[in-house]
């Protein structure tokens, strides 16, 4: 185990986090990359709760390692999520869109650690004041549903408004990625668009071949006039939302456009008319590795960074 704050908070190995990606993060990827030595994490997402506690005992059959849960909190289904972890004795819960308040004190006594995903500085602010035992801060160069603020810009502002540890997401796929988000003050990182192309990772073929294809201006992103903006991989269906964008089309219409494309993309592996969430980043990764391999090629990268300083 590295000599690190999250490492020693949440007993594992690698201070590296697995992006909470809906209708990816599983219960094969979560327990894959915490066999590995990091944390993995189950997306809650908009998932019946059924399926999320199943989700969670598959994994405690895959791995005796730390793991945790996502939840949306603005998701129909976040109180009872929120009552679920409890009752499978998840021991850590990432928390997105909205606040944890009000479950703190039932995850506290459950000895559960919550730590918040943020886009702001006043966000948390918020969040550690609830109660929060770390923070996610995560950039705009992030897959997926993101702020406005790069990750260079928002991690160290996060850093110097907080007490508690903070973890770099966004745009981080290889050692010098993890370098660069320790020297803005990060304790830790979270990973996404890396890990989908990892082995273990169940999404359809034509979406990891989609990432590894993708070069450094092949994501847009989408959205924005939903106030939901959303990065991805350009294709088809992100060419035709952007059109409706810029003819000022009705946000009930873009909202229909883009129903269901994830599931699209990560189950029928319609890469034309799916959403290929997927960060900047994805001009970097360029192999299918297993989760360990990806984990440990990254921080070996690292260490010979920090020597080389």
């Amino acid at each position: 185990m590295m000599d690190n704050n999250i490492c020693n908070l949440l007993n594992i190995e690698y201070p590296i986090f697995q992006g909470a990606m809906a209708w990816v993060s599983d219960s094969s990827l979560a327990a894959a990359v915490s066999n590995a030595g990091g944390l993995g994490i189950i997306a809650g997402a908009s998932a019946p709760a059924s399926y999320v506690r199943e989700e969670i005992r598959k994994v405690k059959e895959l791995t005796d390692k730390p793991f945790g849960v996502n939840i949306m909190l603005l998701s129909e289904n976040a109180k009872e999520l929120a009552d679920i972890v409890v009752e499978e004795g998840v021991k850590v819960v990432t928390t997105g869109a909205g606040n944890p308040g009000k479950y703190m004190t039932k995850w506290k006594e459950a000895g559960i650690k919550v730590i918040p995903v943020v886009a702001s500085v006043a966000l948390a602010k918020r969040m550690e004041r609830a109660g929060a035992d770390a923070i996610i801060a995560e950039g705009c160069e992030a897959g997926g549903h993101i702020g406005k603020l790069t990750t260079m810009v928002l991690l160290p502002q996060v850093v110097d408004a907080v007490s508690i540890p903070v973890i770099g997401a966004g745009g981080i796929a290889d050692g010098r990625g993890v370098a660069a988000a320790f020297m803005l003050g990060a304790k830790g990182i979270q990973v996404g668009t890396r890990f989908l192309v990892a082995n273990e990772c169940t999404i359809h073929d034509n979406y990891k071949e989609a990432v590894i294809k993708a070069n450094d201006i092949d994501t847009v992103v989408t959205g924005r006039p939903t106030g939901h903006p959303v990065q991805v991989i350009k294709n088809k269906l992100a060419r035709e939302y952007l059109n409706l964008e810029k003819q000022n089309a009705p946000i009930e219409v873009l909202e229909e456009l883009g129903k269901g494309g994830l599931r699209k993309a990560v189950k029928d592996g319609d890469i034309d008319g799916g959403s290929l969430m997927a960060g900047q980043i994805s001009g970097l990764v360029s192999k299918r590795q297993s989760a360990k391999e990806i984990i440990e090629e990254m921080f070996q990268e690292f260490e010979n960074i920090k020597k080389s300083l």
